[in-house]
């Protein structure tokens, strides 16, 4: 029996992409993704300054989601939207939009949780992809967050570990700036990384017990370093950028694969799938397709533009829960802090 098509308009708003997908059944038809350059002159991201940039890309960005399906809103089943975690202000921008398109459509609205996206981003029917079998373990790693997840089925999870301060992706952009690269710096890193020694310099990785991980104290020691070297060489880092960038990428991968392992270790589950914007960090990719080949490993690593935030993994997810039934109502609001 041929399965019945149901177009589903997603929305993600949660930090500084304004992002907008539509979704038949669990295909991606369009996915749009507007970022903001605002935030590079502050070398990070300012909440007002999203907030403000969401309400001016919200409108646009849906109508070239819309016009990319080559659909009509009429034709929608369903509005998707990242209800959390995030910034609050640019959570708003897309909750508020969602909620008056599905109420003036008269059509369901779905609210997902911005965690539980990027770990069900795997379901996304592609042609060279493989899906996880359940269950698996999900290492979410961000700008945001950083989690080890036990996958059991789409919304049956459990947190195993998580940062106790800094996300993965923070540490990466804040080592970036420390050595004078533009945020964001986690993609200039990886780059010069290539060309560099990854043992040339040797940094202490935190002790944390369990699976739960640590990067300020990671962070402070780099400063540090950076500190006395260029206090005794001035032009350490301009001559010595490539070797540190690899240094402190191997460091930091390091110590999330230790974490995955301590993870298999505990659980005995060898399928191993990786979500967020670190995901597109060439380094990690290649350390667990050698993890496939050293240790047997299943890995499932999603295409770059499920990678970082977007509107087809929010789209994904709606769709599973329009399955269910699983329809929010209209007083439902944003959260800023949304636990899987």
């Amino acid at each position: 029996m041929k399965k019945q098509k149901k177009y589903i308009l997603a929305i993600e708003s949660s930090c500084d992409d304004t992002s907008a997908a539509v979704l038949c059944n669990d295909s991606v038809v369009s996915n749009v993704v507007a970022t903001q350059a605002i935030h590079e002159q502050y070398g990070g991201v300012v909440p007002e300054l999203a907030s403000r940039a969401h309400q001016q890309n919200i409108v646009p960005v849906v109508h070239q989601a819309l016009d990319n399906a080559n659909i009509d809103k009429k034709q929608l089943a369903a509005i998707a939207f990242t209800r959390g975690p995030g910034l609050l202000g640019s959570l708003l921008v897309g909750t508020s939009f969602a909620k008056s398109l599905s109420l003036g459509l008269d059509i369901p609205l779905i609210e997902v949780n911005h965690m539980q996206a990027h770990i069900l981003a795997h379901f996304i029917a592609e042609e060279d992809s493989r899906k996880p079998d359940f269950p698996f373990l999900a290492m979410t790693i961000s700008g945001g967050h950083t989690q080890i997840v036990l996958v059991k089925d789409f919304f049956d999870m459990e947190v195993l570990g998580q940062t106790l301060d800094d996300a993965v992706g923070e540490a990466f952009d804040k080592s970036a700036k420390l050595l004078g690269l533009p945020y964001p710096g986690g993609p200039l890193i990886d780059a010069h990384a290539k060309n560099g020694n990854p043992k040339a310099f040797t940094f202490t990785k935190p002790k944390v017990e369990g699976l739960d991980f640590s990067f300020s104290g990671l962070k402070t020691g780099i400063l540090y370093f950076l500190q006395k070297q260029t206090r005794q060489n001035p032009n350490f880092i301009t001559e010595n950028l490539a070797d540190i960038c690899a240094s402190v990428q191997y460091t930091i991968l390091e110590i999330l694969m230790d974490k995955l392992q301590l993870a298999v270790t505990q659980t005995g589950i060898v399928r191993i799938a990786i979500g967020g914007g670190v995901a597109a960090n060439s380094g990690i990719r290649e350390r667990l397709k050698q993890a496939e080949l050293e240790k047997g490993w299943t890995t499932h690593i999603p295409k770059f533009e499920y990678c970082t935030d977007n509107a087809a993994m929010i789209g994904i997810v709606g769709y599973y829960k329009y399955l269910n039934g699983d329809f929010a109502e209209q007083r439902i609001a944003a959260k800023a802090r949304y636990a899987i």
